[in-house]
């Protein structure tokens, strides 16, 4: 939603944020209160870029709202430095780097245990500043006398004080965090950052460093949290001691979750509710600290009825009075037979969009290399006494087209994933192009130009196909890691070109504005295939591709598969060795993690010792 009419949110925000002092007293807002609403909105923008749009749940960012706010305010009192925002600025970059050095503590690790981190960093902050720090921050009394801002211009002097003369000085700011994170959001970090959120896994093994761009959301979060402490401190000419407290992130979080998160505008208006209600129930109710109690109930409420937050119940509600509906979850969406299947690969074919010369390029050997493209040789991993693979040799030449297969428990899958290297062999070595990439990454092995379409779907099922694709083809188009984070991706040379021609190959191309959780299960195979076929890898590797087909499916996958492998090497993996034979032109045969036999596909139909491997089940193929 953020992606489309750019323009159009930048301009509703600005208008909106001029007109709120001349209809929310209306509403019986108080200025102060629509302040503390701007303070938090932007404090907010940073927690929703990290946990909304990169799925990195922080409880820590009263740390960075502390730190930044109490390094201006230290500034501006005890220090005397007479610049504002100057000071605020200087609180904001040094939020960020401690924002950076927290990250990668925190970021070693994932999920309840990266929250738990957080949590641990935001007590370890509020004690600092109550002990150690308290001769800098004022320990439990804060840093009063804070000053308001103030301009001297030519003709006059512009000083921000209190109420709404204030506001603008806030509604300004508030307006260029929410400017810049829009232009986040869209770019292709911002873009990354959405396929971290919905498959890490993925988003590595098409080439991205995912550590990279969670730790750098992990210091926007920060500095947007530093900056907005240090309006904090100017809005209230003091600065509190409690912007350390947990409790701190703790409303920043149900804030955000009210208002909706992902939605960057989300805090705003979740603080606009919680802020109205605190004072609403304090002062209409008497009700002391029980406010407390009340707000809470509401909050459960609001979650458990509102599930993404009042700007999703809003959005359902727009889409309710105008007839649009939401996708439709994937074991709903109409099966494609192969009629239709069949006319989409008609149309590309005649669109020319299938041949060879209008495929991307896809990667060639390295100038004055003349050897395999893929050398593996003793190849072993165990699992503690158990053997998965055993001293296996294995060579894949330029052009050929190589299949794997042997009885279930014969370690194709975990041999695969050593070729691509998301696991470690015990011993042996992988060789491909002539470069040692034993260890390597999988990020740096699809770098390189070898990828991997998964048995099981491995999708960024909260993305359209061709933001699916995208992904893909940034990771080619600008390595591994790259902070363009205000560039246009549409400006990217050939990025929809390549794009277009990957979709075009899977036929996927009427799809492609379509939500991936809304595909039928054979497009979502094919797209699978796409994901790893955008990057123009020289080697791939195709694990189970017909897995869970219907045998309509089964017959244009293998089309499809007969159609993208025009002067590619390819490795595939699958059960269903009639297709398979199809397909490739040389087959190796595993068994209990070894080698068995290798050879075409007649001779592996015609091997007594293959047979005899599979009691016999490919002389009835045969």
């Amino acid at each position: 939603m953020l992606k489309r009419r750019p323009h159009l949110i930048t301009t509703l925000t600005a208008v909106g944020l001029i007109l709120a002092p001349f209809i929310l007293p209306y509403l019986d807002f108080a200025p102060n209160t629509v302040n503390r609403i701007l303070v938090w909105g932007l404090f907010g923008i940073g927690f929703d870029i990290l946990f909304g749009f990169t799925g990195l749940l922080s409880f820590g960012q009263s740390a960075f709202f502390g730190t930044g706010g109490f390094f201006a305010a230290y500034l501006l009192t005890i220090a005397g430095f007479p610049h504002v925002v100057t000071s605020i600025m200087l609180g904001t970059v040094v939020a960020a780097i401690v924002g950076y050095l927290v990250g990668l503590l925190a970021l070693r690790r994932t999920g309840i245990y990266f929250c738990m981190i957080t949590i641990a960093i935001a007590e370890v902050f509020f004690f600092v500043e109550f002990n150690p720090l308290s001769e800098f921050t004022g320990g439990e009394n804060g840093l009063p006398g804070v000053p308001a801002p103030s301009f001297e211009l030519s003709f006059t002097t512009l000083t921000f004080t209190t109420g709404w003369t204030l506001y603008w000085f806030l509604a300004f700011f508030y307006f260029i965090g929410i400017v810049i994170a829009l232009r986040i959001v869209r770019s292709p970090v911002g873009a990354i950052l959405s396929a971290v959120r919905d498959n890490p896994l993925r988003a590595a093994a098409v080439g991205h460093n995912i550590h990279g761009y969670k730790l750098t959301a992990f210091v926007i979060a920060a500095a947007y949290a530093g900056f907005a402490g240090g309006l904090l401190g100017t809005m209230q000419g003091f600065m509190p001691p409690d912007a350390f407290m947990f409790h701190t992130s703790a409303e920043l979080v149900m804030m955000t979750a009210i208002g909706g998160i992902g939605t960057l505008f989300g805090p705003l208006l979740g603080a606009a509710v919680w802020l109205f209600l605190q004072d609403f129930l304090q002062s209409a109710f008497n009700l002391g600290a029980a406010w407390k109690l009340v707000l809470g109930l509401i909050f459960v409420l609001l979650v458990c009825f509102l599930r993404r937050g009042l700007i999703g119940g809003i959005a359902d509600l727009y889409n309710l009075a105008f007839g649009k509906k939401a996708p439709e979850p994937a074991e709903e969406a109409p099966q494609p037979g192969i009629t239709a299947l069949a006319e989409q690969r008609a149309k590309a074919e005649a669109a020319n969009e299938l041949d060879v010369a209008t495929m991307p390029p896809h990667r060639r050997a390295p100038e004055g290399y003349d050897g395999p493209i893929l050398q593996a040789v003793g190849l072993t991993k165990h699992y503690g006494g158990l053997a998965a693979n055993s001293d296996i040799d294995f060579t894949v030449n330029y052009g050929e087209l190589r299949g794997v297969i042997g009885p279930n428990g014969a370690g194709k899958s975990t041999f695969f994933k050593m070729l691509t290297c998301e696991v470690v062999p015990t011993a042996g070595k992988i060789i491909f192009e002539g470069n040692d990439i034993t260890g390597k990454s999988v990020t740096d092995v699809c770098q390189l130009g070898l990828t991997k379409s998964y048995q099981v779907n491995q999708l960024f099922t909260h993305l359209t196909v061709r933001e699916n694709i995208e992904v893909a083809v940034l990771a080619e188009l600008r390595g591994r890691f790259k902070l363009d984070l205000f560039r246009n991706p549409a400006k990217i040379r050939g990025l929809n070109e390549q794009v277009s021609h990957t979709l075009a190959m899977v036929h996927l191309t009427e799809r492609a504005d379509t939500q991936v959780s809304a595909l039928a299960y054979g497009e979502k195979r094919r797209l699978e295939i796409g994901l790893a076929l955008a990057n123009s890898p020289s080697l791939l590797l195709l694990d189970e591709p017909l897995a869970g087909m219907s045998p309509r499916e089964r017959v244009e996958t293998v089309k499809l598969l007969k159609s993208i492998s025009k002067g590619r090497t390819m490795i595939v993996i699958d059960h269903d060795m009639d297709s398979l034979f199809e397909i490739v032109e040389r087959v190796t045969v595993l068994q209990e993690g070894r080698v068995l036999v290798e050879g075409t596909p007649e001779q592996i139909k015609n091997n007594a010792t293959v047979q005899e491997a599979y009691l016999g089940g490919l002389r009835e193929v045969a």
